[in-house]
């Protein structure tokens, strides 16, 4: 924190690093190892859509640049309850580093064209044997992750959070503001 930040009271915000989603296969591996939770084979990017041609054809120029690729994933696009825009990916469980490729390429994409501002986070979900779930989730405008483990409708494990935190923390930058941790609720692979 520079002397300006200081006086005024405000930190600078973390920069973004796209290339933290890279981190992630490794992490899957600690959360395999460690807690018994394997990559569900789903990653999805949400952001809110623009209006426009512009907006359009950077959305077209994704979706195809995902279908056209040798290996190429499912890619789906669906719309939540509050208006954002997920676009789904699903390929092998297996080929994690694969799909955080693919996330890279889709925030890139929209960040090159100039809808960075769009752009609200990335997910990968993750399930156990006992079927408990949670969403590794990236947020863009932060540059941290943050595990959300949804239990109902409108309730959420905390302590799966706190644990998988704990557990990532060496190996992925973790949001520490535990009041940026959204609720997604109904994101898809939840």
């Amino acid at each position: 924190m520079g002397l300006w930040e200081a006086v005024r009271g405000r930190a600078r915000p973390r920069r973004n690093d796209l290339d933290a989603l890279f981190h992630v296969p490794s992490a899957a591996i600690t959360l395999q190892t460690a807690l018994g939770f394997e990559p569900t084979g789903q990653a999805s990017v949400c952001y809110r859509p623009a209006a426009g041609a512009a907006f359009a054809q950077a959305q077209a120029d994704l979706e195809g640049l995902l279908r056209d690729a040798a290996d190429a994933p499912e890619v789906t696009v669906t719309r939540d309850d509050f208006g954002f825009t997920w676009l789904v990916v699903t390929g092998d469980p297996a080929d994690v580093a694969g799909l955080c490729t693919d996330l890279h390429a889709v925030n890139t994409t929209l960040e090159l064209n100039g809808f960075a501002g769009s752009l609200l986070c990335s997910l990968v979900p993750f399930a156990d044997a006992a079927g408990r779930r949670f969403g590794l989730t990236y947020l863009y405008k932060q540059g941290t992750f943050y595990p959300f483990a949804p239990t109902g409708d409108q309730e959420r494990d905390t302590l799966l959070e706190l644990s998988v935190r704990d557990l990532l923390d060496k190996e992925l930058p973790m949001e520490p503001d535990l009041q940026r941790w959204l609720a997604v609720w109904k994101a898809p692979g939840l």
